[in-house]
């Protein structure tokens, strides 16, 4: 097996990480995916093992998810039990995605691992992504009120489902029930992709919005819980073989912990649209991102014809560049919503406040 290589840090290394975390961090608090869609690609794109990106992120998660979801907590927004009855099921998950990441490195090294969590994200980020941002742009169509939630057919269907000695009650669905039959392939499907790719989000938001009828709102809100449990019990898992680097976890966590108050705080201003809007776009863009790098990981892999060094070289800094490109347009986006949907509840609490002032009409 190759001997394990951590990433040398430089003054704008470190600067660019903590960058990085921080803007991962607003993504984490404002849409509830840990972040690591991003988080992920960048360790990569600076040289990273994709091993230890993956293992590195699953250990500054947690502590960066209990913080989210105590923040939004505060704004009633997370379903605590649902989150740990899907983090319960998604442990199973976090171990067996771990033993098959070391079985690929172990086969083909560093290169190897790159190269397949680069095409899960490339497949997944264009299923998921895709259908998010089809969905955000029907549901700013559909013009549906602030605060109301229009639950998924498939949602109804699996909430009209009653199996004996298997029903829980959440308070997320309105306090219906849910089969745990329903959702224990989804907690096991979310941490199988984090501990391999080091995003559970991707599967457990969606999940929860389309399959049983949480609003988005507080999807984003209960997969922070999910990802607390996942976390903790991942970076142990990845360190007991030596994967995890402290340091970079670290430096990206201090940026996130700044980050994830504004996410967290951003989610009490907009519509349930615009968070599954500022999602999807994200996605894709990161999609772009790891697409260029593919020839690069099959050229080293011996799969195809060996790439020239100029070749190589552009496609990376191509992967960098877009990946830039959609950290800068996350960061710009969530502030964007965060500033229009404080100034937009500043208008309403004015106007009401207008109108309880104003005296009634005198009798003619």
């Amino acid at each position: 097996m190759e001997a394990i290589t951590f990433l040398d840090l430089t003054p704008s290394i470190v600067v660019l990480l903590f960058l990085v975390g921080f803007v991962g961090g607003m993504v984490s608090g404002f849409i509830g995916s840990g972040g690591a869609f991003v988080l992920t690609p960048a360790m990569m794109s600076l040289g990273v093992p994709a091993i230890v990106a993956v293992a590195s992120n699953m250990a500054h998660k947690f502590p960066k998810a209990l913080v989210g979801s105590i923040k939004r907590a505060k704004y009633g927004q997370v379903d605590v039990k649902l989150g740990l009855v899907m983090g319960f099921f998604a442990e199973a998950g976090v171990f067996i995605g771990k033993g098959f990441m070391t079985d690929i490195r172990d086969k083909f090294g560093d290169d190897g691992t790159n190269l397949y969590v680069s095409a899960v994200f490339v497949v997944v980020l264009a299923v998921v992504g895709g259908f998010v941002m089809r969905d955000a742009l029907r549901s700013r169509k559909q013009n549906i009120p602030e605060g109301e939630h229009v639950t998924p057919k498939l949602a109804l269907w699996v909430q009209s489902i009653r199996i004996p000695g298997t029903m829980m009650r959440f308070k997320s669905i309105g306090n219906r029930q849910v089969s745990v039959l329903f959702i224990a392939p989804l907690g096991f499907a979310t941490g199988l992709l984090a501990s391999s790719i080091a995003v559970g989000g991707f599967i457990g938001v969606p999940a929860m919005i389309y399959v049983l009828g949480v609003p988005a709102i507080m999807a984003t809100a209960t997969e922070l819980v999910v990802a607390f449990v996942m976390g903790a019990g991942g970076s142990l898992l990845f360190a007991w073989d030596g994967f995890v680097d402290i340091r970079l976890a670290m430096i990206i966590l201090a940026g996130s912990l700044f980050g994830v108050q504004i996410g967290a705080i951003g989610t009490t201003y907009v519509k349930d649209w615009v968070v599954k809007m500022i999602m999807g776009m994200i996605m894709l863009i990161v999609l772009v991102s790891r697409f260029f790098k593919l020839p690069v990981y099959f050229s080293n892999l011996g799969m195809i014809d060996t790439l020239p060094a100029a070749t190589s070289e552009v496609l990376s800094n191509i992967s960098f560049a877009t990946l830039g490109l959609a950290l800068l347009a996350g960061a710009v986006a969530i502030l964007t919503a965060l500033v229009k949907g404080i100034a937009e509840d500043k208008r309403k609490k004015l106007a009401a406040t207008e109108a309880e002032g104003v005296p009634e009409p005198a009798d003619a």
